[in-house]
């Protein structure tokens, strides 16, 4: 009896983890669909049955962005920040709830401090976020690099000056820059896909 239930408890506990991770990759796909609504719904489900893995599920924090949760946004920032203290994009996001909730003098308070994030370029962004800096030291700082090195760059750059200009309600520029990294300077990867998502979900 006791073999079997060790076999019963093993067989749920592998179940579990099967269903954690397709929770995951369906709030992944949901996203990428432009879906954030049933994004947040897969995110949760996976927190149901792995309440522990919170703070290392910012992806569940740009889905609540997009679905106007900015309170349950910042407290998802807040609490990957325990998990990745290092992360420019961690501080831009948290930034960009609290600047919707309150606005973006109060978002700029409340700024995460971040020091050593060597990505181009995000120092600057994190600058400018903070006030400190200039669209232009943003675009200058990405001109780094050649290939596709360079192209991730402008990308990154592009996609954070977009969401800054959307944060400060210059809609114009916030169009003109969220194109460029959706289309001109388009990647493959996760923050390449919240660009395109962006895009889609503004109607642009």
């Amino acid at each position: 009896m006791k073999v079997i239930a060790a076999l019963l408890l093993l067989s749920v506990s592998v179940f579990a983890e099967e269903t954690a991770r397709s929770a995951f990759e369906r709030g992944v796909q949901m996203f990428f669909d432009a879906k954030p609504k049933e994004s947040v719904e897969a995110f949760d489900a996976l927190l149901k049955l792995e309440p522990q893995s919170k703070p290392q599920l910012w992806q569940r924090g740009l889905s609540l962005y997009y679905t106007g949760d900015f309170k349950a946004g910042r407290e998802q920032f807040e609490t990957h920040q325990t998990y990745n203290t290092n992360d420019v994009e961690n501080a831009a996001w948290h930034f960009l709830c609290v600047a919707k909730a309150d606005g973006v003098e109060s978002a700029r308070k409340v700024l995460i401090p971040i020091e050593g994030d060597a990505r181009v370029p995000m120092k600057q962004v994190h600058e400018l976020f903070a006030g400190k800096a200039k669209p232009e030291d943003v675009l200058k700082a990405a001109e780094s690099g050649e290939g596709n090195e360079l192209r991730n760059h402008r990308c990154y750059a592009h996609l954070y000056l977009g969401l800054y200009f959307e944060a400060i309600g210059d809609d114009a520029k916030a169009k003109e820059h969220m194109v460029k990294a959706a289309t001109d300077y388009k990647m493959d990867h996760y923050m390449g896909k919240v660009a395109q998502v962006h895009v889609k979900l503004r109607g642009w």
